[in-house]
């Protein structure tokens, strides 16, 4: 394996922090994987696994070895009369392969075009949008453990998933690498447009509801909301939406009416982040080179050099003024490192 040293990982995170690392190398495949935790850089030195760095916040300079994951490919391994099951992998682009879906005749993904990263940080964040979770089209995820240097596969029930949450960044956070996911695709449309906007822009459109106009909506939104890290640095949402007591949720509504919400159970509603913070007057805000994006409160930007720290203190204080006025705590989505 090729390790280099002492490289900027400006080009590798989405927030565009300018830090380095002390070692970097890049797998493609298990054997790589299999070759770099049998290394001596690897035993002496800490590491990290970095995917698309789409949803990392580097504090400072990372003082151990940084692993790109870019094992690629897409294969069909199963054909059902319904829904077909393919493996992917974890070094795929994600948005690149909600096209190929749409493409090959699949549905699910759709509502989840644009989002940033690649398809093997999908399950540890079970990432979701317009109402879709990634969790409903996985399989099973295929890995390698660190420690046992032995491959696994995780049953789609045994990644404990849950709202932007899994196993992956509690029990087994910096103690895999994801080499592979597994999905079932609908051959059919699933055309889930209950969020009103998707059926809003489709209708602007001009356009029939099916999987080509729900991801053609989807990226039309997402891009007059959300800055393009290419252009701005960011990670896309950076507070995950809180989820509340249903009856907490009704006695905030008694006092600030306009609230937004979604009941996901009986007793629990997901109350929309960006709203509490624009309601606290951040959208738009700037302090130094750390900012709040002007069209959406839960995007933190670097505009150009600042650093994590100044993200972060940005951050807590967005975090405690949510707290003061709604008496909500709103938390991060980020993977913090520092």
């Amino acid at each position: 394996m090729d390790f280099e040293k002492n490289i900027s990982l400006r080009k590798l995170n989405t927030f565009g922090i300018d830090v380095k690392c002390k070692l970097y190398c890049k797998v493609k495949s298990v054997e790589e994987v299999i070759s770099v935790i049998n290394s001596e850089e690897y035993k002496n030195n800490s590491h990290l696994i970095l995917s698309g760095g789409s949803n990392v916040l580097f504090l400072k300079d990372y003082e151990g070895l940084i692993i790109q994951n870019e094992i690629k490919g897409k294969e069909i391994i199963e054909e059902k009369s319904e829904s077909t099951i393919l493996r992917v992998g974890a070094g795929e682009n994600w948005h690149q392969f909600v096209l190929w879906s749409i493409k090959n005749g699949l549905s699910g993904l759709e509502n989840m075009a644009l989002i940033p990263g690649n398809v093997g940080a999908s399950p540890m964040q079970n990432i979701g949008a317009y109402g879709v979770e990634v969790k409903d089209f996985i399989v099973s995820v295929e890995g390698v453990n660190l420690d046992t240097k032995k491959s696994f596969i995780l049953k789609n029930s045994d990644c404990n998933f849950e709202y932007r949450d899994s196993i992956f960044k509690h029990e087994l956070k910096e103690k895999i690498i994801i080499t592979h996911v597994n999905f079932e695709l609908s051959k059919t449309p699933i055309n889930n447009t209950k969020y009103g906007a998707i059926k809003e822009e489709i209708r602007s459109l001009g356009l029939p509801v099916s999987a080509e106009s729900i991801c053609k909506a989807v990226i039309n939104i997402r891009t007059r909301k959300l800055p393009n890290p290419e252009v701005i640095g960011n990670i896309g949402s950076f507070f995950k939406n809180p989820v509340i007591s249903t009856s907490d949720f009704l006695k905030t509504q008694k006092q600030f009416s306009e609230i937004v919400g979604y009941k996901v159970s009986e007793t629990e509603t997901k109350v929309a982040a960006g709203w509490l913070i624009d309601q606290c007057g951040w959208k738009g805000y700037r302090k130094g080179d750390a900012g709040v994006h002007k069209n959406q409160a839960l995007v933190l930007v670097n505009h150009g050099n600042a650093t994590g720290e100044e993200i972060i203190s940005l951050s807590k204080e967005i975090q405690q003024s949510v707290k003061n006025k709604f008496e909500i705590d709103i938390h991060p989505e980020v993977n913090i490192i520092g």
